[in-house]
């Protein structure tokens, strides 16, 4: 096993098969920390979501037979389609059933209710400016650029979020015994050692396409520079990790070498080293004074068209427009308008009563949702920063999964840090009651930082899958890692297409990138520019109020 893993060099080789390709010598350089380049090829070759700037080119209507859509939603799929909407001059109204608009696009600060159902919590922290959590989405690539778009033209302004730092710690109760090591020790130790290993048995000879001189010397360099290896290939630490001691004035004591079968016993072997590749790897940014500052731009510009505490109750398609059924303070409405754009999740949207064809129903239900779970702190003290943290992720094994620093509000006395993010599932803290699951954040906390308990105050958190008029996060298609099958794919460009010509689902829950905001744009990008194509070639588009 070991030698399929680490190739060893033969004293003979033109007798034995090569033990290593080409190809998979640069397989394991690329899983040592250059995805990067991957990513970047395969983004080329379509593999990944273009990111092209595409804001629709939607014909201004005429003002006296202006076309009417209702937008049913205020998430950032919704916003984004009455947006352009409005400014090419059709009737546009959002029915939105929570009593704010941004959908999972939440921030929570003093005062803040998260409408957790069987768990409904009133935010305690301090009024103050920087005191806020994004709850939802906390992070803007800068290769989002329909979102950096959008923050452009409504005057969201913009700062750096930090997202690896290697003066976090990565925690692993299988490795030092569960001591937290710095981030910058844990990289740095595992590729000088995964250096050290493609070293002693890099030879030319072994790969089926033969390198020039000049290459293997090249390649060579590239490995020894990469993991700061010895000139005998051997890696013995290196002041990339930092200084023990000194390194200013005086000359540095190296940091204590970490043995390699200590860092081996991780699983974050491949997570941390690869951390900021793929979505993170560019720069990142949030809003200042917290994410929902993009939906308030959005509802600045529309005019008041934002109903709250609307709750749908059916939705017909009717050969010339939709009819919505709604209900608004124990009153019962009718709205007709000539399109529809849904954001409502579609687990949810099954169970509001429709005129929708079976194939369009048998897509909606089959659509799952995710489970992802946070948490916060307030904190008394920005204790971090004492420890040369200043933004950034904190990584362990337990089910807390991360700590996360804020990158705003440096030097000030108080700050406040997510602490837990279950991505992957959430039950586990969804079957605590609230107490209890701020015990266990706090307990696996003092893991990384021994003061833990003594710092935390005010604590929140919120189970996306239990959260009222969401009940889930991410949109999820496929269920098999091998891709999406032939029938997911039907049902898919099923629920793409609009539903008498006049319905259309929009949200991550019609694209193949959920999770993040961009795609929620460019899904109404997708169903504005559909809407156009359709009707371009009539002589004109037929218009009603919204009554």
């Amino acid at each position: 096993m070991a030698d399929r893993i680490y190739p060893t060099r033969s004293k003979n080789t033109q007798d034995k098969k090569p033990k290593v390709t080409r190809r998979e010598l640069l397989t394991y350089l690329a899983a040592t920390g250059s995805s990067a380049t991957v990513l970047q090829a395969s983004a080329a070759l379509g593999l990944l979501p273009d990111t092209t700037v595409d804001i629709p080119q939607i014909p201004r209507v005429d003002p006296i037979n202006r076309p009417s859509v209702v937008v049913l939603g205020a998430g950032i799929a919704g916003l984004t389609a009455a947006y352009e909407l409005d400014k090419a001059g059709y009737d546009c109204v959002i029915l939105e059933a929570a009593p704010k608009a941004g959908g999972r696009c939440l921030t929570v600060r003093s005062g803040d209710v998260i409408d957790e159902v069987g768990n409904p919590q009133r935010c305690e922290f301090d009024d103050e400016d920087h005191l806020y959590f994004n709850a939802g989405p906390a992070r803007l690539p800068s290769t989002h650029r329909n979102m950096l778009h959008y923050c452009k033209e409504l005057g969201v302004e913009l700062e750096i979020f930090i997202n690896e730092n290697k003066e976090a710690y990565v925690q692993d109760d299988a490795m030092l015994g569960g001591k937290p090591l710095k981030n910058k020790l844990f990289t740095t130790n595992a590729r000088g050692f995964m250096a050290e290993i493609m070293a002693k048995n890099f030879e030319p000879k072994q790969l089926d396409v033969s390198f020039d001189d000049w290459e293997a010397e090249s390649l060579i360099g590239a490995i020894r520079s990469f993991g700061d290896l010895s000139e005998d290939d051997l890696y013995k630490g290196s002041f990339r990790a930092g200084y023990l001691k000194g390194g200013y004035l005086e000359h540095g004591v190296q940091e204590d070498v970490v043995a390699f079968k200590e860092l081996l016993k991780s699983r974050f072997m491949r997570s941390v080293l690869n951390a900021n590749e793929g979505e993170t790897g560019p720069v990142l940014f949030q809003p200042v004074g917290g994410m929902d500052k993009i939906v308030e731009g959005f509802v600045r510009q529309l005019n008041n068209k934002v109903y709250y505490n609307v709750v749908v109750t059916s939705v017909e398609t009717t050969g010339d427009g939709v009819a919505v059924a709604y209900e608004h303070n124990g009153m019962k409405y009718m709205l007709q308008a000539d399109y529809c754009f849904n954001c409502i999740p579609t687990h949810l949207m099954t169970g509001i009563a429709n005129n929708f064809s079976p194939s369009y129903r048998e897509a909606m239900a089959y659509v799952r949702r995710g489970e992802a779970y946070k948490s916060a702190f307030q904190t008394k003290t920005r204790f971090w920063e004492k420890d040369d943290i200043y933004g950034g992720i904190s990584w362990t094994n337990q089910p807390i999964r991360q700590i996360w620093y804020p990158p705003h509000g440096m030097f000030k006395q108080k700050g406040i840090v997510l602490s837990a993010y279950d991505f992957g599932g959430g039950m586990h803290f969804t079957k605590l009651s609230q107490e209890q699951r701020l015990e266990t954040a706090i307990k696996q906390g003092e893991k990384i930082h021994p003061d833990y308990r003594q710092q935390v105050e005010k604590g929140i958190t919120i189970a996306w899958h239990r959260m009222n008029h969401m009940l889930g996060c991410s949109a999820r298609w496929q269920r098999s890692r091998s891709g999406m099958t032939a029938e997911e794919e039907r049902l898919f460009n099923t629920i793409r297409e609009p539903e008498g010509n006049r319905h259309y689902m929009i949200g991550d829950q019609v694209t193949l990138h959920s999770a993040w905001q961009e795609s929620a744009v460019l899904s109404a990008h997708w169903a504005i520019n559909d809407m156009v194509k359709r009707n371009s070639g009539g002589s004109s588009m037929p218009g009603r109020r919204i009554s």
